[in-house]
């Protein structure tokens, strides 16, 4: 068994901060870049008898992303507590969109010159879903809860991409839409754009369910799609 007998099988999961002027439950301003731990109040920091009020604008941003990429939008969609056990957010959970999420399916048309100076490929997209973001973590273990329960707009393409050099030309393309939009800053020096990298080998030329490597990698948080 030789590297050269397989391809990579490439998922990413795009993370983006959407423009509001607060947070995804709560009406505190969303500031993440302000002096550390300005821009909080009682939910962010889940005291006792604060409960969520979901933001309108962020969904109305999220609704604009999903149109643009062709995704079939739910008629309903639900909140869901992903639990963990982290300074990060307070409360010990992060609401999340798992098993009810606001959009399917779509597509993003990227760059392809392997097949030729304009040529274009298709990739396809699995779903979209908002989430809150934590807090952000600083050398010494400091925090600072300025983005915590900041929105978020998750992008999760499908398993179909072919190289490293496709994965930073989806990231791209994803950036300019965000802009073009004016649903994100799309900032990747401050983390209002990250990216999880998800990878695993086919073995070349099969494409039938066998053929995946039964091990994964995944990078998490990647903050630049290269030159």
């Amino acid at each position: 068994m030789t590297a050269a007998e397989f391809v990579p099988v490439i998922g990413l999961e795009v993370h983006c901060r959407l423009k509001t002027a607060s947070k995804l439950f709560s009406a505190c301003p969303s500031r993440p870049g302000a002096a550390a731990n300005s821009a909080t109040d009682p939910y962010t920091w889940a005291l006792p008898g604060t409960l969520p009020t979901v933001n309108a604008e962020a969904v109305a941003l999220a609704v604009r992303l999903a149109a643009a990429l062709g995704c079939e939008v739910a008629e309903e969609s639900g909140w869901d507590r992903k639990h963990y056990f982290y300074p990060d957010l307070p409360k010990g959970y992060q609401i999340s969109q798992h098993t009810r999420p606001l959009a399917r399916g779509g597509a993003i048309e990227v760059p392809d010159p392997e097949a030729g100076p304009w040529a274009t490929r298709t990739v396809a997209l699995q779903r979209l879903h908002l989430e809150e973001d934590a807090a952000k973590v600083h050398a010494g273990a400091l925090l600072d809860y300025n983005r915590a329960g900041a929105p978020l707009v998750e992008i999760v393409t499908a398993p179909v991409i072919r190289s490293a050099a496709e994965a930073a030309r989806v990231s791209r393309a994803l950036r300019l839409l965000l802009l073009r939009l004016g649903v994100s800053d799309a900032t990747m020096e401050d983390g209002s754009l990250r990216c999880d990298v998800n990878v695993s080998l086919q073995r070349r030329g099969c494409s039938a369910p066998g053929c995946a490597a039964r091990s994964r990698t995944s990078t998490r948080s990647t903050s630049s799609s290269g030159p």
